[in-house]
């Protein structure tokens, strides 16, 4: 059993019980939410570990609640989407969206998404995170591979911790330029594939073949 609050907001009622449903079956203290105003009213009074969010609600729809909750919390956000066009997975991402799960959806699939952005959760306040012979030390900013520490630039360690951070979590190129470098380099991609490249010469075993970082052609980069 978790036991982590994870509040739903939904205006559909039949969704809405059935979701709670799955999400206890699965171990979650489910809370739920008809409507933005009310998810916003719920989520400051409950603190929830995780929130899952419509986008699609009549008077205050997903992007407004989440850009809401954005402004009082870092709590994990998982849209709720009826669309799959790139445009919009970027404007979530922008708003600090966690995940996207389209629908129509699973029941298991969106439990397995939630599982998984609480994992990150609990990587983004450990202190290291080990993946094969690979093992980052946040406290220190240290890396090692194989027992030995690895020489890395400032630049080179602010995008692995980055990506280690979101860890099985893909994060667009642009997020990735905008966190690293800083908005005024919006638009240089270049910077990240050519950092992307250092970074699996020093970690990698076979940069050609990478384990670590992984490339999602056409959006961007994730670490494993």
């Amino acid at each position: 059993m978790t036991n982590e609050r994870v509040l739903l907001i939904d205006d559909d009622e039949t969704l809405l019980e059935l979701l709670a449903e799955h999400m206890s079956s699965a171990g979650y203290l489910p809370l739920t939410a008809n409507g933005g105003l009310d998810g916003l009213r719920q989520a400051a009074e409950a603190m929830p570990d995780l929130v899952v969010l419509d986008v699609m609600m009549p008077g205050m729809d997903g992007w407004e609640v989440c850009k809401q909750l954005r402004e009082r919390s870092y709590v994990p956000i998982i849209m709720l989407t009826a669309k799959g066009e790139e445009y919009d997975k970027l404007r979530g991402f922008h708003l600090g969206v966690d995940d996207y799960v389209t629908k129509p959806f699973s029941f298991a699939e969106l439990v397995a998404r939630v599982g998984a952005v609480l994992s990150r959760v609990s990587i983004n306040i450990s202190k290291q995170v080990t993946s094969n012979d690979l093992t980052i030390d946040f406290d220190e900013r240290r890396v090692m591979v194989a027992g030995e520490v690895v020489d890395l630039t400032p630049t080179e360690y602010q995008l692995l911790e980055t990506l280690a951070r979101n860890a099985n979590h893909t994060l667009p190129t642009d997020a990735l330029l905008a966190e690293v470098w800083g908005s005024e380099y919006a638009g240089e991609t270049k910077h990240v594939k050519q950092y992307i490249w250092t970074l699996r010469k020093k970690i990698e075993a076979d940069p050609g073949d990478p384990k670590h970082i992984r490339t999602e052609r056409g959006f961007g980069y994730r670490f494993e």
